[in-house]
């Protein structure tokens, strides 16, 4: 039984008018538009009138569903899909009572008034203005509402015919499917695969794995400069800072978070030995410190690519040693200069030409500091901390600038002593996905980003932006604080967070010493439509792997039912060295027995070349400005101008042990130059 109501408005007025003038730029003729939440809830059976009424009061609504109008269009999550809202409504209603309900899930009906559109005519007009509707990699526009919950069917398996077509065949692929690899690497690949063909799951493992966002192939690369070779490569630069003065250091490059030495503090938290009462402990804590970058995401989607960014750098600290909690986060953007409409500034010049698929400046810079603090902010974490800057030169006779944005990410946290170091798993113990299901999103991201922009093809760089579920990721923290608080007793034996390239680069990383075997059907799984290789790679957020051993994994699932947490187990180390993937449903093997070296190996290192150029630099004309005006100049540049629009957008006292944040004084003027948290409720 499939039941429909009308729910509340899906837009504020402030968003209804920005979505209304985006439509009139498409289709003048659109004069005013209204955007409408609707629910369809799917039943086990048909619903007795107290039934009815106590859905309709659970769901806050009044009225069904009347039939559609000619000038209304229904947007809905995509066919064969659950949305992360449709997951955690039903788990409501269930807990509620309401056990007749199979899925619920949620559209948006959009109404258009357009008088001088003749009614056979609007079905034209919302073509034109559909694209702006919908977020196309997690929505679509609805025939009806079945639709939302029709199954597909799982697309296949694909083999790369490598001995048919030999390094033709890789080309081929690398071209298609976006994999970022260099020629030395498809040699490598070949050669690796010289006795079978691989699977995409592989060959898409494989590049994702080793691109450079997951392996840092130009910091790591060898450089010839003038002819010359240099002795160290960027990241032995960086290194070399704490290998002269390691003092202070407690862990550095060779964990998701660096951690550095904190003190003996009392912590507040549930004590799990005393039927989860609240207390103090004395427990040595040390401090986490992490910074990113997510800059492709954010040049392409800058809501979701900010906030992914987000919630990456939290489960980083999170995933960091035996398990980890963040503290605070800071934000920066990096943009090229932002040219508001009719508010032109003297340094904004006719610029090089900006890439169509990229976001604009302004963009970004309205979509994605919100974006981030929306996560934070829905995590409960605060944002204490944050830079931007723009730029635009073409002073040595080349243009520089960041029409690719740089969007830093990064944060402190917190964690036990006794749980900076990763433990060795064993043969036997489980590999376990812990947080929301996979979904068809952020494709091969690790690869994409890692691609000279422009050189992927539009649809690869959309689909592999992700999008964000900062409640899901909520519960997993919970979950890993709770582990946390066993002290000794910890289940967690190594834990890393699923971010680039999804389970074909997080469980490669977990079991590089030992090997695993996986079940590819135990994944939790939201699209039903989605191949092997999809499943495996996808880049849906809030999801950690972690390793548990089975004498422990009753206790970790007590643990996570009370902190309602899915997980999964799917997979079991080996200790073979090798990496399985098995796939019950179609009957095929899309990872068969891969020698882990193959994959985390040593593939060709990159070597660099350069040449150093002496600029011809052109003398600095500022014209004749007035004090004032320079004056006027220099507030109004973004580097220096207020940053208040990016401050208060983020909840800055969350936790309660924000010691300083951006504001200062009386009059809470942005000028803070240190941020400052607290260790303890009891101290600092």
């Amino acid at each position: 039984m499939l039941l429909a109501f009308v729910g509340p408005p899906a837009l504020s007025s402030l968003r209804r008018r920005s979505l209304l003038a985006r439509c009139q730029r498409c289709a003048p003729e659109v004069e005013d538009l209204s955007a409408t939440y609707f629910y369809a809830v799917q039943c086990v059976r048909a619903l007795a009138d107290d039934e009815m009424a106590r859905l309709m009061r659970i769901l806050n609504v009044d009225a069904t569903l009347p039939a559609r109008a000619h000038n209304e269009v229904a947007i809905g999550p995509r066919p064969g899909t659950t949305s992360p809202w449709s997951s955690k409504a039903t788990d409501i209603l269930k807990n509620c009572g309401l056990e007749f309900v199979r899925r619920v899930e949620r559209g948006t009906l959009y109404a258009f008034a357009a008088d001088t559109v003749p009614s056979a005519d609007f079905d034209k007009l919302s073509r034109v203005v559909l694209p702006l509707l919908y977020d196309r990699m997690i929505e679509a526009p609805l025939d009806s509402l079945e639709t939302l919950f029709r199954r597909v069917d799982p697309k296949p398996l694909v083999h790369i015919p490598v001995q048919a077509e030999g390094r033709r065949a890789l080309v081929d692929a690398n071209r298609e499917m976006g994999l970022a690899l260099s020629d030395e690497e498809i040699d490598y690949a070949l050669h690796a695969f010289a006795v079978r063909d691989p699977t995409d799951v592989e060959l898409m493992m494989f590049a994702v794995v080793n691109s450079e966002h997951c392996r840092h192939k130009i910091f790591n690369a060898d450089w010839i400069i003038d002819g010359q070779r240099e002795a160290r490569s960027l990241f032995d630069m960086i290194r070399h800072t704490h290998a002269a003065h390691p003092e202070g250091t407690v862990k550095a490059y060779s964990d998701n978070a660096g951690v550095i030495e904190g003190f003996d503090v009392p912590v507040f938290g549930p004590h799990l030995d005393e039927d989860f009462r609240y207390g103090y402990r004395q427990r040595q804590t040390h401090v986490l410190i992490k910074v990113e970058t997510h800059n492709h995401p954010t040049a392409i989607a800058p809501y979701p690519g900010a906030s992914t960014g987000v919630g990456g750098e939290i489960r980083d600290e999170g995933a960091a040693g035996t398990g980890g909690w963040s503290q605070a986060g800071l934000c920066a953007f990096f943009t090229s200069h932002l040219r508001l409409p009719e508010f032109a500034q003297p340094w904004e010049k006719e610029r090089a030409a900006f890439p169509d698929r990229l976001a604009t400046p302004l963009a970004i810079m309205t979509e994605g500091p919100i974006g981030g603090a929306a996560f934070g902010n829905e995590f409960g974490r605060p944002n204490i901390l944050g830079m931007f800057r723009t730029l635009e030169d073409d002073s040595t006779g080349v243009w520089r600038g960041y029409h690719k944005p740089i969007m830093v990410a990064g944060g402190v946290g917190l964690i036990d002593d006794a749980h900076v170091e990763k433990k060795t798993p064993t043969a036997g113990d489980c590999v376990i996905q812990l947080g929301g299901p996979a979904m068809l999103i952020g494709l091969g991201g690790g690869a994409a980003s890692s691609m000279d922009t422009g050189a992927n093809s539009e649809d690869l760089d959309f689909a592999s932006v992700q999008r964000d579920n900062p409640e899901m990721q909520r519960r997993c923290q919970e979950l890993i604080s709770r582990c946390i608080s066993l002290g000794a007793e910890n289940p967690i034996i190594s834990i890393h967070d699923v971010g680039a390239g999804g389970l074909s680069n997080a469980c490669p990383e977990l079991v590089a010493d030992v090997g695993a075997r996986f079940d590819l059907r135990a994944i939790h799984n939201d699209d039903s439509g989605m191949s092997p290789m999809q499943i495996w790679s996808n880049e849906a957020q809030e999801r950690y792997v972690l390793v548990v051993g089975r004498a422990d994994l009753n206790r970790f699932a007590e643990l996570a039912a009370r902190e309602r947490c899915l997980f999964a187990v799917i997979g079991e180390v080996t200790g073979d060295g090798t990496l399985s993937l098995d796939d019950a449903l179609l009957g095929d093997k899309p990872i068969d027995d891969l020698d882990l070296a193959v994959i985390l190996g040593k593939p060709p290192k990159m070597l660099r070349r350069a040449m150093r150029r002496q600029p011809v630099r052109q003398c600095l004309d500022l014209g004749e400005p007035s004090i004032a005006e320079a004056a006027e100049r220099v507030l109004r540049f973004p580097a220096v101008a207020a940053k208040t629009f990016l401050i208060t957008i983020a909840d800055r006292t969350v936790t309660g042990l924000v010691g300083r944040d951006q504001m200062v004084g009386p009059y809470q003027v942005p000028v803070a130059d240190l941020a400052l948290t607290c260790h303890s409720f009891q101290g600092y």
